[in-house]
């Protein structure tokens, strides 16, 4: 049986594939498993300095989760399920190093809210997103609902988790749930330039400003701002604020090493 993800380094890049293209990548135990600890592994590595996070072939970035694990499952196996989903989607929310989803063709139900929980999502032009689990009587179970109400408003989560319809890659962006567009042939070069663009940040500045919007996200204004503030003293005390305000004075490329 091939691996099912394929794992490749570019520099200080780590691209993750879900490698199940003849089942459009659906999520499997397997998958869930293998992406845990995956993330597991990146956050502790402190040369990989951004993550892609795509799926095998043209058809599909993810197409949901696999129906055949779940058709014949009941209350407690369901739970089960969507509390194990929840600890892949936050190992990957709460890894420290930004992660993309390079949403390469049908991203649906277990696949979107996969994406959901990467830092950025960039979209083929010919994409296709949606949470259809409506038409199999059943709901997004792996943080669909919470994450894009978060990300988009309560209306327009209702109206796509509440219809199961699928949107455009146009209209996904026009929503603010995909931040770029990428002609399909250029997907992956526009990805991976992002990707090394981040690279070159600072570790400790993307890390605090990670944590500080996942604050946000869930706080109310006060305790916002004030885990802000926090965040902004903790990198005058890292040496890449040294370095990166030097460099800004003298005119020259900074060298960031994630101290």
């Amino acid at each position: 049986m091939s691996e099912v993800l394929i794992v490749e380094r570019i520099g200080a890049v780590e691209r993750l594939t879900i490698n199940r293209p003849d089942a459009l990548n659906a999520l499997n135990t397997a998958v869930r498993a293998a992406l845990k600890s995956a993330f597991e592994r990146i956050t502790a590595d402190e040369s990989i300095r951004a993550v892609i996070l795509t799926g095998a072939g043209e058809k599909a970035f993810v197409a949901g989760a696999d129906i055949k694990e779940m058709a014949n499952i009941g209350p407690r196996e369901a739970e089960a399920r969507s509390r194990a989903t929840k600890t892949v989607h936050d190992a990957i929310a709460r890894c420290p190093k930004p992660v993309i989803a390079a949403i390469n063709g049908f991203a649906l139900g277990g696949g979107f809210e996969l994406a959901l929980a990467c830092d950025i999502r960039i979209a083929a032009d010919n994409a296709r997103l949606g949470l259809p689990e409506v038409k199999l009587a059943i709901l997004p179970g792996g943080g669909g609902t919470a994450r894009l109400s978060n990300l988009v408003g309560p209306a327009i989560a209702r109206a796509l988790c509440l219809s199961g319809d699928l949107i455009s890659a146009e209209r996904a962006f026009q929503l603010g749930i995909v931040t770029e567009l990428a002609p399909k042939e250029l997907l992956d070069e526009v990805v991976l330039k992002k990707a090394e663009t981040l690279a070159a940040l600072s570790p400790v500045a993307l890390a605090q400003i990670k944590s500080v919007l996942d604050i946000a996200a869930n706080a109310d204004l006060d305790s916002a701002l004030a885990a802000e503030a926090k965040a902004f003293a903790l990198c005058f005390a890292a040496e890449d604020q040294k370095e990166g305000m030097a460099a800004f004075i003298e005119k020259r490329p900074a060298r960031f090493t994630g101290r």
